[in-house]
């Protein structure tokens, strides 16, 4: 069983680290079910294991934190919907490229239920939105804008943090940082896309598809 957690205002970072620690550890020892925990940081920056300091160009800008989980630099804030995933790969199959391509086809189908189509792109982690709306890349690329961000971590086998939708959270906020290392491209938002969607929108479709994409029945605490 899955027990989903909503938790509304935001939550501090280090509280949350502490957080999944202990519940990924729980789980491990067969103490707690499996968990997936919706909520929102205030304004902050992150560092994952492949982190290169010269993306971080703005420091003082907000608080910096040690991730631990994979990936560079990535910006979290109100405004977007952060989805921490404590999840048993003793019992899914240990297949870590398995399991983040179903966090990928998660968010995809999550997407495309507001008729956004989502992409992944060999070497650029998470997810894409092509943008017919701009100009070309210098390189004379098509526009594409991150739109989701993921990163996870395992400890016995047992993955946490996870994956974050920009739902609206002020699109300057990333510009303290390289996100992800990738300079050509940008970053985007449900709402800067047109729609006029709310946190609550995004929940409920994240639940719908979760069960499709990961084939379990979710238990509520809300």
């Amino acid at each position: 069983m899955v027990e989903w957690i909503t938790t509304d205002g935001l939550t501090d970072y280090q509280d949350a680290l502490t957080f999944m620690e202990d519940r990924a550890n729980a789980i491990a020892r067969g103490e707690a079910d499996e968990c997936i925990w919706l909520l929102e940081h205030p304004p902050l920056y992150t560092a994952g294991t492949s982190a290169d300091r010269k993306d971080l160009t703005d420091p003082d800008r907000f608080p910096v934190y040690d991730a631990k989980r994979g990936g560079q630099y990535t910006y979290h804030g109100p405004g977007q919907r952060v989805v921490y995933v404590m999840l048993d790969l003793n019992k899914r199959g240990r297949d870590i490229r398995a399991f983040v391509q179903h966090l990928e086809e998660w968010v995809i189908a999550t997407l495309d239920e507001f008729n956004l189509r989502g992409e992944i792109r060999e070497g650029r982690v998470g997810v894409w939105i092509e943008r017919d709306d701009k100009p070309r890349t210098a390189s004379g690329a098509k526009a594409e804008d991150k739109i989701a961000a993921i990163g996870i971590r395992l400890r016995k086998w047992v993955s946490f943090h996870g994956i974050s939708i920009n739902v609206e959270p002020d699109l300057e906020h990333f510009s303290g940082i390289v996100p992800c290392g990738i300079t050509e491209h940008g970053v985007t938002s449900l709402v800067d896309l047109g729609l006029p969607v709310t946190m609550d929108d995004v929940d409920v479709i994240l639940r719908r598809q979760f069960d499709i994409t990961f084939g379990d029945t979710p238990t509520d605490r809300l």
